[in-house]
C-alpha cells in the first residue's frame, strides 16, 4: 500500500487512515495503478469489499467521513480536509478533469451541500464533492430484501461494504452489513456509465478527513477485483479495532517525578537538537501554504534516495540531478528531481506553476507526485519511470533500441499527451521543451512526457505573453527568436522534430555528420524531394517497419518543421492523421517555404493546404506509391522501389 497524509499502519495490520487531529487526511491506495478499461475503451466491471470502522472519542462526535476512491493519482494532489474528505478542494469540486470516482461513507452533515442527507449517509460521487446520489446509512435486517434498520457509521464497530460496477448495465451498487454475509439487496445504486470518468489505468485505495471533530478511520481488511466478485472479508478473523478507555494517571504522575531528576541533563542534549532541527528544516514562507501538490518531508526523501548518494543517479544535466529512490514504509519507487535555484523570486515563480502542473491527469504525463523546498534546493517527486527516457533508445550506439510498433506507439501517446495540455485542460499549457529526452518510457514502453520547469499557461483564447527564449536548440521555433512568444504552434515545431529523430534514430542537429546531413530536417527534406525518403529511417530497425505508417511520421514531421506558423498542424488535427481519421495529401511544403502571400500567423492550417493545387496528373503518377503505403503491408525495399517508379514517370 502506498500511504500519505496522516495514514499510517499500525503494529497489528490495520490501516489507520486519521488520528484526532483536526482538519487532518489520510490517503492509503494499492501501489499500482489498476487496468479499468479495455482495449475498447468501455469501462470494466469491477468488485471491492472492505471492512472499517470509525471510532469517536468518548462523548464526542466525529468527522468527516471516509471513501472508497479510485483516483487517476494515489496523491490527490491539492485536497483539501474537512468536509471534502481528501478528495477535492473549493476549486476543483466539479471539474471533469479530476477523474476520481469515491463511494463517500460521511459521518458528519455540511450546510453548504444542499444534497447530504444527515451526518450519516453514502454517496456516489463522480468529480465532485457533491453526491450524485446518497442515501441514509441502513442495513437490510437479516433474509429480508425489503425491511431496514438504521446503522451507525460512528459506533466504533466494523461494518463491511461491498462495492460493485456491472459494466454491460452501467450500474454501480452499494451494499452495507454488519456481519460478512453479503446482502443480495443494495441500498444504494446509480446507473451510470464510468468509461468517460475512467481513464485507462486508475490507482484504487481510500481516502479519509477529519474536520473541527474528528475520528479515526480504520480499514481493516480488503479485496479487490476485476470482471468477477471480490472476496467476502471474513470478519472473525480480521484485527481488533483500538478502544478508547480512560487512562489510570498514577504511573504517569510517578513517570513525571523520576522524570525530574533526568530534566537538567536532557534540557542540555534537546537544546542541541533543536538547532540541529532548525538548521536542517524544510523552508515553509508564508505564500506555500496555498499551493495544491503534496510536499514531502526533506528527511522522508533524503532516506528515500540514500542521502542522494550518487549510487542511485539516474539522470543529470542543466536542471540539475535526478535520484532513484523507494519511500519509506512502502514499496513505492520514484524519482527525485533536485534543482538549485539562486533567485528567490524565480523559485516563486516555479513553485507556483508546480502548483498548477501537478494537477494536470492524463496517461501520458508524468505524474508529479509532490515537492519539497529545503534552503537553495527545490526538490521534484515523480512517479519512477524504469525504462528511462526515450533518448536512450535512439542515439549514441544504444545498447536496445524500440521496434517500430513500439516508436509508433510513443509518438501516438506523446501527440495525445500534447493534445490535453494544448486543449482538453482548464488552460492552455505550453510545454517548451519537448524532446526525446523529457519523453519517459514505464515498464510497458508506453510514453510520459516530462519536465514542465519550462512550460507556461494561460487561458484558453487569450494571447501568451512574451517571455524569455528558453528551450533546446534544434527544438526551437523560428518565429520565437523574433517575437519571444511560447506558442502552442511552437511546441508543435518541437513536436515535428521527435517525429523525426524517432522515425530516423538521429538527433535534430548532428555536429559529427557532413554538411548535408548537419541538419536532420535538411536532410530528410533533400531525400524526399528525389524519392528516397525511406532512406532516412533509422537503420537500427533493419527495415522492419510499417511503409504507410514511416511515410506518415515523415511527412508530418516535415510538416510541423516548417517555418510558417501557419503551414504547421494543430495537435489535434497531428492526433487525427496519427489515428487514421483523416487523410494526408501527397503533397508536402519545403520547411523553408515562404509564407502564403497576405497569411499572417491566426490563418488556419487548412487554408495553408489550399494553398497546394492538386491535378488529375500528379494524382495519377502518384497511383503506384499510394497504394503501396495504403496497403500498410509493404515492407522497406518495397517502398523504396515504388518511390522509384514515382519519380521516374
Amino acid at each position: 500500500m502506498s500511504l500519505n497524509g496522516i495514514a499510517s499502519i499500525e503494529n497489528n495490520g490495520l490501516i489507520r487512515l486519521t488520528n484526532y487531529t483536526g482538519m487532518e487526511q489520510g490517503h492509503a491506495f494499492y501501489f499500482r495503478p489498476i487496468q479499468l478499461k479495455n482495449s475498447s475503451g468501455n469501462a470494466m466491471s469491477f468488485s471491492t469489499s472492505f471492512a472499517f470502522a470509525i471510532v469517536n472519542r468518548p462523548a464526542e462526535p466525529g468527522g468527516d467521513g471516509l471513501a472508497f476512491t479510485i483516483s487517476a493519482s494515489k496523491e490527490l494532489l491539492g485536497s483539501a480536509a474537512g468536509s471534502f474528505l481528501g478528495l477535492f478542494n473549493a476549486n476543483n469540486s466539479g471539474r471533469h478533469s479530476n477523474y476520481i470516482i469515491a463511494v463517500e461513507f460521511d459521518t458528519f452533515k455540511n450546510n453548504e451541500f444542499n444534497n447530504e442527507q444527515n451526518g450519516n449517509h453514502v454517496g456516489i460521487d463522480i468529480n465532485s464533492i457533491l453526491s450524485n446520489v446518497s442515501v441514509p446509512v441502513q442495513q437490510f435486517q437479516v433474509g429480508s430484501d425489503t425491511n431496514k434498520v438504521d446503522l451507525n457509521l460512528t459506533s466504533g464497530l466494523v461494518i463491511q461494504a461491498w462495492i460493485d460496477y456491472n459494466s454491460p448495465l452501467n450500474q454501480l451498487d452499494v451494499r452495507i452489513a454488519m456481519d460478512s454475509t453479503k446482502p443480495r439487496s443494495s441500498i444504494l445504486s446509480y446507473k451510470v456509465n464510468l468509461s468517460q470518468f475512467l481513464q485507462e489505468s486508475m490507482y484504487v485505495g481510500f481516502s479519509a478527513a477529519t474536520g473541527g471533530f474528528t475520528s479515526s478511520h480504520y480499514i481493516l481488511g480488503w479485496s479487490f477485483n476485476r470482471n468477477g466478485d471480490a472476496r467476502t472479508i471474513n470478519l472473525g478473523q480480521l484485527p481488533k479495532i483500538p478502544t478508547n478507555t480512560k487512562k489510570n494517571h498514577t504511573g504517569l504522575i510517578v513517570g513525571v517525578s523520576v522524570s525530574c531528576v533526568l530534566a537538567v541533563i536532557l534540557v542540555t542534549a534537546l537544546a542541541f537538537y533543536i538547532i540541529w532541527r532548525i538548521k536542517t528544516a524544510d523552508v515553509i514562507e508564508a505564500w506555500e501554504h496555498d499551493i495544491g501538490p503534496h510536499r514531502f518531508p526533506y528527511q522522508e526523501l533524503n532516506q528515500a534516495t540514500r542521502g542522494f548518494r550518487d549510487k542511485e543517479l539516474i539522470g543529470s544535466g542543466g536542471f540539475g540531478r535526478v535520484y532513484k529512490g523507494v519511500l519509506p514504509n512502502s514499496d513505492t519507487q520514484i524519482a527525485v528531481k533536485r534543482i538549485s535555484h539562486d533567485s528567490k523570486q524565480g523559485l516563486q515563480e516555479f513553485v507556483s506553476e508546480v502548483a498548477i502542473i501537478g494537477r494536470l491527469r492524463h496517461r501520458n504525463l508524468v505524474q508529479l507526485l509532490g515537492w519539497c523546498r529545503r534552503e537553495a534546493d527545490l526538490l521534484l517527486v515523480y512517479d519512477f519511470m524504469p525504462n528511462g527516457s526515450l533518448d536512450r533508445y535512439l542515439f549514441d550506439e544504444p545498447k536496445a533500441t524500440l521496434s517500430w510498433e513500439q516508436r509508433f506507439k510513443v509518438i501516438k501517446g506523446v501527440a495525445s499527451g500534447l493534445l490535453y495540455l494544448h486543449e482538453q485542460w482548464e488552460q492552455t499549457v505550453v510545454h517548451r521543451d519537448i524532446k526525446a529526452g523529457n519523453v519517459l518510457l514505464d515498464s510497458e514502453f508506453n510514453p510520459k512526457l516530462s519536465d514542465f520547469g519550462l512550460a507556461k499557461l494561460y487561458e484558453h483564447g487569450s494571447k501568451p505573453r512574451t517571455t524569455r527564449v528558453v528551450g533546446t536548440l534544434g527544438y526551437l521555433a523560428p518565429e520565437l527568436t523574433r517575437t519571444g512568444k511560447a506558442t502552442t504552434s511552437s511546441d508543435v515545431f518541437a513536436f515535428g522534430a521527435l517525429l523525426l529523430e524517432v522515425a530516423c534514430g538521429r538527433r535534430p542537429i548532428n555536429s559529427d555528420a557532413s554538411s548535408e546531413e548537419f541538419m536532420l530536417v535538411d536532410w530528410v527534406w533533400q531525400k524526399w524531394r528525389v524519392g528516397a525518403i525511406l532512406g532516412v529511417m533509422d537503420p537500427k530497425l533493419g527495415g522492419k517497419f510499417d511503409v504507410s505508417e514511416a511515410v506518415l511520421v515523415l511527412k508530418l514531421g516535415l510538416m510541423c518543421s516548417n517555418d510558417a506558423q501557419e503551414a504547421r498542424p494543430t495537435m489535434r488535427q497531428l492526433v487525427r492523421y496519427l489515428e487514421g481519421e483523416l487523410a494526408l495529401q501527397e503533397e508536402v511544403a519545403e520547411p523553408y517555404r515562404k509564407k502564403v502571400r497576405g497569411a499572417t500567423a491566426t490563418d488556419s492550417f487548412e487554408n495553408f493546404l489550399k494553398s497546394f493545387p492538386t491535378t488529375s496528373s500528379y494524382s495519377q503518377k502518384e497511383s503506384t506509391w499510394t497504394s503501396v503505403c495504403n496497403s500498410g503491408s509493404g515492407d522497406a525495399e518495397t517502398g523504396k522501389a515504388a518511390y522509384k517508379i514515382k519519380k521516374n514517370l
